[in-house]
């Protein structure tokens, strides 16, 4: 690798020599300015009345005619004059070859050909081997890429900027901070850090890597950056959640040093509102798009339909999409997810019915909504559709059929799946955790998790959150207490209120309620009713009344409409005597205006899915106990 390494630090500098032709006005000149004027068609009809004995130019010629293919998307065409460039021996000349190449990699369907065409050149140069770097790079194969660029330097063959931003893309594909590090070095080393183009590369790859201090220091230490490094800082901002500093950015964009967004860059902004959920600077945004003439492209219409479903309106979202004069897979992905992320689970499911086409990425938010609805028949529908349309080893839709899987209660099911698949990522495993958890199998949980880290997956968030939930609801307070702590001391994951949450119920279910307020009292969260309702469930069953009534009026002093404390609290008076307190408690309820909640339940009734509540005829549990003071005689 070092001895690979070591071309790619010397600076570099290229010359273009011009290629000279005659101006006379001959056959070939003609044919040359029609191929220029993307007059294909001409440029060939005049070819076939030229006899071949009068061409002294051919590899000029072929060269042009190919690249006229390439420009004009005529690949059959280009086939044809492929086969004359091998009936006439010009596939060794390096300007045919490079043109034929760009034809393959351009307009052919099946990459392996492009890669025999490049095997099959006797000339391989600096532009040869980027095309086919860059191609891996664009057909999703990026470790070929960087194999690829390996070959190329044991070649003996420098790179160019456009080498390396190739290479620097399969880094950023890969997830190799290392090694964009080591590409970055020598984008300095010879002479290429005020190229735009591998900046954005170089900031694109920090952004995905969370690296994002490095991104915005290569940012700040150019001198006039362009619309499209612009563009680039803004989605790093956006892909690690800064999002308050992704607007900002494209506001100062505008207004500060008068750049003027792209349709990714209006993408991307859009991502950030919904994310926040501003409505208003996205309807801000939404009028920017209209006013600058961004209406009808496909990426900044399928992100208005996301930013409208993500901050809560679904009925926008619908009438963007309704309106759209192209529409694609992301299109439909964000109304499903908006309807989705609404818990509007009915109308994704009519609309999965009415697509003609349904592609990977929606099977994985439809089957998320089943999930959402605990659907386990539709999801079995979904699957079966999955199936049949050849859908087959795709971690992202086998994620999501392990998470239905388990939601549904179908357990074994889901670790079968789970079992089967060739590939898992951090989504799959963090589905199986839960799974188990829901299904109260802490100790499988925390097999599986024990596994996931075993084979070098990193847990995160989520992982924790799952692996906390099935220690509480399996009674393991012990290895409950070693994954919170290793959470933060192993993996630098600062515990969330959602951590909190499970340990407070974990503790409070094992009748450890003073270490569970302790917890609480000692967390930066100790002012979150939530955190204190946890504990406040576990006192139902708590013998310690002045335990329970305490935490009972803390609940009541950070939530004063949570009726939970006030029913709780009523309990624990009438279970030691006091009558008295508990009809006070009881009025203050009924002065604040405080009201139980009524559950619902979705039932599939008919193969209809639905959620009906009986208000006439429901009884809240307890209400006939309690006798109004007014009414004592």
């Amino acid at each position: 690798m070092q001895k690979l390494m070591k071309p790619l630090f010397k600076r570099h500098y290229s010359i273009l020599n011009p290629l000279n032709l005659s101006n006379n006005a001959n056959p070939l000149s003609k044919i040359l300015q029609l191929c220029r004027s993307g007059e294909l068609s001409g440029a060939l009809q005049l070819l076939k009345s030229i006899d071949p004995c009068e061409i002294s130019a051919k590899p000029v010629l072929y060269a042009s005619l190919l690249q006229t293919c390439t420009k004009v998307l005529a690949f059959n065409h280009g086939l044809q004059i492929h086969a004359h460039v091998l009936k006439s021996g010009l596939e060794f000349d390096r300007f045919v070859g490079n043109s034929l190449l760009t034809l393959y990699f351009k307009l052919g369907t099946n990459f392996l050909e492009t890669r025999k065409v490049f095997d099959g050149l006797f000339f391989k140069d600096v532009i040869s081997w980027t095309s086919m770097v860059s191609g891996y790079v664009r057909v999703g194969k990026p470790m070929s890429s960087l194999e690829l660029f390996w070959e190329m330097l044991a070649c003996g063959v420098e790179p160019n900027a456009f080498t390396l931003s190739s290479v620097i893309k399969a880094c950023s594909e890969l997830g190799d901070l290392k090694l964009g590090r080591i590409f970055h070095g020598v984008v300095l080393g010879r002479g290429f850090d005020s190229n735009y183009v591998i900046s954005s590369a170089l900031m694109d790859m920090y952004g995905r890597s969370c690296a994002l201090d490095d991104a915005r220091q290569l940012f700040d230490e150019m001198l006039d950056p362009d619309a499209i490094c612009w563009t680039s800082i803004i989605s790093a901002f956006t892909r690690n959640d800064s999002f308050d500093e992704a607007l900002r950015f494209f506001y100062s964009m505008q207004r500060d040093h008068r750049m003027s967004p792209d349709g990714f860059t209006f993408g991307t902004v859009l991502t950030a509102c919904g994310n926040l959920g501003r409505l208003k600077q996205g309807k801000e945004v939404h009028a920017k798009v209209i006013t600058t003439g961004f209406c009808g492209n496909v990426v900044v219409e399928s992100s208005l339909v996301d930013m409208y479903g993500k901050c809560g309106s679904p009925d926008e979202s619908r009438l963007i999409f309704d309106r759209m004069p192209k529409k694609n897979s992301v299109s439909w992905s964000a109304l499903l997810g908006g309807y989705c992320q609404n818990g509007d689970f009915k109308s994704v499911i009519q609309i999965c019915r009415k697509m003609e086409k349904v592609d990977l990425y929606c099977f994985g938010t439809i089957l998320r909504t089943c999930a959402g609805l605990a659907a386990v028949r539709q999801g079995k529908e979904v699957h079966c559709q999955y199936m049949r349309r050849g859908g087959w080893r795709d971690v992202i839709v086998e994620s999501a059929l392990v998470d239905l899987y388990a939601k549904c209660g179908c357990i074994d099911y889901a670790q079968t799946i789970f079992d089967q698949m060739p590939v898992r990522n951090l989504i799959t495993w963090n589905s199986m955790i839960g799974g188990f958890a829901q299904n109260g199998r802490g100790e499988e949980a925390l097999k599986i998790f024990n596994k996931m880290v075993k084979e070098g997956i990193k847990p995160d968030y989520i992982s924790f959150i799952g692996i906390l939930f099935a220690c509480s609801h399996s009674g393991l307070v012990d290895e409950g207490r070693e994954c919170f702590i290793s959470m933060t001391r192993d993996y630098g994951i600062k515990a969330g209120i959602e951590h909190y949450s499970c340990m407070v119920d974990l503790l409070g279910r094992a009748g450890l309620l003073e270490e569970a307020e302790n917890l609480i009292e000692t967390a930066e969260f100790r002012d979150d009713s939530s955190l204190w309702a946890a504990l406040l469930g576990a006192c139902a069953t708590c013998t310690n009344y002045k335990t329970a009534e305490r935490i009972a009026k803390r609940v009541m002093e950070l939530e004063p409409d949570y009726h939970l404390s006030y029913v709780l609290l009523t309990n624990v008076y009438r279970a030691v005597g006091r009558w008295n307190d508990a009809l006070k408690i009881r009025r203050l309820m009924k002065d604040r205006g405080v009201s139980k909640m009524p559950g619902t339940s979705w039932i599939e009734t008919n193969n209809n899915l639905g959620s009906s509540f009986d208000f006439e005829n429901s009884l809240v549990p307890g209400e006939s106990n309690f006798v109004d003071e007014e009414g004592m005689g």
